[in-house]
Parts: structure tokens; sequence; C-alpha cells
């Protein structure tokens, strides 16, 4: 028998002491996480989708060796640590921690993360740059440290902290994929391989979202979906002289441009496909109106506009509900125009874009999909040869009710360690995991928080860590943990297991 897998026997714990976790986490960011963010910011370990070639290349191993070795040396008693992984996938990290000073072996808390990265993208003030790491004040500047590398320093480091007071904790499990930049298409295999040995989580912890300010915990209550891919719109089989074709031959650029418009309304930004939204939940509007009475202007304000630049919307709430509620397009690359410096008087043989739609939350995404198909390429103009390739067509996620115990474990953690109440908010991007372990495990209870926050760009330019930020995140996380077992001792996680099994063996309610 797996001595780790028995549940140690109960003891009387001591009481939660706020400060010392905090002391805890804030020595453990300052001597070993930072320096470990450092080295990892320097690794270009940038997602499939954007290195093709990222086996040859290595740098995905290098970003997995260093987790590893830093995971290993912590002193975590029967931590297993696993690098998984499957023919012609990316790897991951799987680390299992047994309950530890009176804690369940039976019940679980999964923690996830991601260390693949976004490409280069320009833009970057002169001293910074993607691969480089710089420490300014207390702002860690470079792609990825904030999105996600330091989700499994702070879940080991969360572990610890309860750990270093002897405080009690379920089993946790850790996750740490290596394609989530590139939809996370390896992880469902991962999660089906290693089903047994994951078990039934109550509760998931995801460390890849955002927050509004740095002044309180901010908790996901949802994702939006994605569809999108490469679409053309080809008129020649190559570029002829300007002068004499234009009023002849129509621009691939103009007919693009016209297609588009049967998606967005170009003066509003609207989606004109109404088969493209979907109902708002009340609760949602609830929590986007006290996240805009927060916030304020910082909605747009942490943004780099430009000067005279004004937000889509005037009403706060509305804009709220924009970026986490509402489709909405971005195009996000462009082929088929030379630089301005080499353009010639020529009308070009195609134009082509890279298309970004966001889904409401609750939409299917490959429905999503099939309609934009259907909307770009039917009854093409002049006869054109239009073509949609789609990379991404995933849903959304739409958060499960908080349980009470939930509820009140994330407002006592933001209230101890930031001094103000936790707040809650819809998120614009995708976490494909959320969706996917929504659907594993429908009765599980989810804090989905992260670090990105006022002009931390992920994706972008000048991307930043805030320190601060990621120590009081990491003590949020264990306080939760050490909730989590209260709970389940008080019998109040175990409907929540019930839920699970009874779905999978096909026991659905009422509702």
């Amino acid at each position: 028998m797996d001595a780790s897998k028995v549940d140690p026997a109960p003891i009387e714990s001591a009481p939660i002491e706020p400060a010392l976790i905090e002391r805890f986490v804030a020595e453990k960011w300052d001597a070993e996480i930072v320096p470990q963010l450092v080295e990892y910011i320097r690794i270009p370990n940038k997602s499939p989708m954007f290195d093709p070639d990222w086996v040859e290349n290595g740098y995905m191993e290098a970003a997995v060796a260093l987790m590893e070795g830093w995971a290993r040396a912590q002193p975590i008693a029967g931590m297993q640590l696993e690098v998984v992984r499957l023919e012609g996938r990316t790897p991951l990290i799987f680390i299992d921690i047994p309950a530890a000073n009176g804690g369940s072996n039976d019940d679980c808390v999964l923690l996830y993360g991601h260390l693949d990265k976004q490409p280069e993208m320009t833009g970057w003030d002169e001293d910074l740059g993607p691969w480089k790491p710089v420490i300014k004040g207390d702002k860690l500047y470079g792609r990825g440290g904030a999105d996600d590398g330091y989700a499994i320093y702070g879940s080991l480091t969360a572990v610890l902290a309860l750990q270093q007071q002897q405080l009690p904790h379920s089993r946790c499990v850790v996750l740490i994929e290596a394609c989530e930049e590139s939809g996370s298409y390896d992880l469902p295999a991962y999660v089906d391989h290693l089903a047994d040995r994951i078990g039934k989580p109550s509760l998931v912890v995801c460390l890849d979202s955002g927050c509004g300010n740095y002044d309180q915990l901010w908790c996901t209550t949802s994702l939006r979906g994605m569809a999108g891919g490469n679409f053309g719109v080809s008129v020649l089989e190559e570029g002829v002289h300007s002068g004499d074709a234009s009023g002849v031959v129509p621009s691939s650029f103009r007919l693009l441009r016209q297609l588009l418009s049967r998606l967005e309304d170009e003066n509003t930004g609207r989606i004109c496909i109404e088969e493209l939204h979907a109902d708002i939940p009340a609760e949602r509007v609830e929590q986007a109106s006290a996240a805009a009475k927060v916030l304020g202007n910082a909605i747009y304000d942490k943004f780099p506009l430009l000067d005279g630049m004004t937000p889509m919307d005037s009403d706060l709430t509305e804009l709220v509900l924009n970026r986490t509620w509402r489709p909405a397009l971005s195009v996000t690359g462009i082929d088929g125009i030379p630089s301005l410096s080499s353009a010639g008087n020529v009308l070009r043989p195609h134009t082509a874009v890279k298309l970004s739609l966001r889904l409401p939350p609750t939409l299917d995404g490959k429905q999503a999909g099939e309609v934009l198909k259907k909307a770009l390429l039917r009854d093409p103009p002049n006869g054109a040869k239009v073509s949609l390739e789609l990379e991404k067509s995933s849903s959304g996620w739409n958060a499960p009710a908080l349980s009470p115990w939930l509820s009140q474990a994330i407002d006592a953690a933001s209230r101890d360690f930031f001094g103000a109440p936790a707040m809650y908010m819809g998120e614009g991007g995708s976490i494909p995991f959320m969706g996917m372990l929504g659907e594993k495990f429908p009765g599980a209870q989810f804090m989905i928080t992260g670090v990105l926050g006022p002009q931390s760009n992920a994706h972008g330019p000048n991307e930043f860590l805030h320190i601060p930020m990621g120590k009081k995140v990491t003590a949020c996380v264990a306080r939760v943990i050490a909730e989590q077992h209260a709970a389940s001792q008080r019998g109040e996680t175990t409907g929540v297991a019930a839920a699970a099994s009874s779905q999978e063996r096909g026991e659905h309610g009422c509702c």
C-alpha cells in the first residue's frame, strides 16, 4: 500500500496566523521565486502554435527542467513529481502532494498553471525585451512571468506556508501544462491519462487570470470563448499595375472589408450576427456593476490609449460587460500587404487577416465557428476566392455558484492580506482548461485568480509581473486551501464530490 495515500491521524490544528503566512511567502518569493522567474523569462519557450520546431529548439524542455529542479528541492514530505510525456505532445508537470497534519487524502485540491509563452511582439521599451528580465521597483518585466510562470512556484509555496505552521490541508495535485497559449489541445489527453491519479477535486485553483487592481483579491467568474483563424480573399493570380487594373479588378482589401461587415458593424464594433450573442445572467450584471464602481475609469485607463482616444462606451458597467460577456472581433495579423517602404503602385492579388473573435462564456465554440464560416464564405462578392482556416473554435466558461464556505474563505483571505474585500468579475480572455474541468468535474468549486492587472500587458510589449501582488495572491491561496480542509471536515465539500460522481454515472438532476 502507498503510504502517501493513507489519511494521517487527525490532530488538533492550530489557528491560522496570517502574519506568519505572509512573512513566509514574502521571504520565499524574495529568496527563490523571483530569481527563478528571472531565469525562466530568459527562456524563449514559445507555445507550439508560435514555434513549430519547439522540440528541436529545446526551449520548452529548458523551462520544464528549471521548474522541475526547483520543485524537487522543496521540503514537502511525500511529494511525488513526474514530467509526463505522451507521444507527440508537449510535456506536463504532474505533482501529487499527500494530505498533511490531519488533512484528508479522500478530498483533493487541484492547482493549475502553464509554462508556455506567447511570441515576442514588437513595441518593447528600449531597455526591455521579451526574453530580457528586468526588475524596476516592484515589477519584473519580461514574457511569461505573470502569464503564467509563477503558478508552480506560488502553488508549492502556498502548501509550504501551511506546513510551516503545521496547519492541516487536503491532498493537493499540481498540473503545469505546456500548450495553454495554443489552446490547450494536449491537455484533454493528459487529464484522461492521469484521471485515476488526479481523483475528484472538490476545489480547483487556477492562477492564470487577471485582477482589476492590485489592491484586493480578484476572482474570475467567467471566461470568453474564441473562434478564429486565417481569413483570406484572392482576386488575381499575380499583382498588376494599379493604374491599369483599378476600376476594373476589385481590390481584395475592399472585398475583405465588405465581408467583415457581415460580421462586425464597423461604426460601433458590435457583432451583427445575433447567433453569436448570449443572454447575460443577472448575477453577472450585478457583479459587473460592482466592479465598475470599484475600478472607475481604471477600466480603460489601464490601457495605453493615445491622447484624445475614448473607450467604446461611456457607461462603465457596459464596458465591463463588453469585455467579459459580449462577442468582439480583433484583427491580430495581416498578410499580402507589403510594408510602406516597399509598397509599389500594384493592385495586390490577395489580402489575408488573422481573426480573433471572442465569444460569450456560455456560447458553444464549435457552433460559433460554423456560424463564422457560413457568414464569411457564402456568396463571395465578384466571385472572389474566399477562404477561412479555423485555428480555434473553443467554448468559454461560466463559473458555478460559489459554496458559502468558499465565498467566505476568499473574502477572509482578501481582507487578511490586502485589507480589502474580494471582488468578482469575468475576464475577456480564454483558459481552455476551465471549461474542460467544468465538464470533467461538474461538482467542483473554482477559485480562478491571477496577477495580470493594470498595465501588466499580457501577450503584449512591456509585460510585467507585479511582485507584491504575486506574494499576496500566494498567501490568499494558502488561506483558501486551509479553509478547504476545514470545510471538508464539516462535510461541506462532500456534496461536491458526490455531485461529480453522480454526473459521471449519468444521474442528472432536474436543473
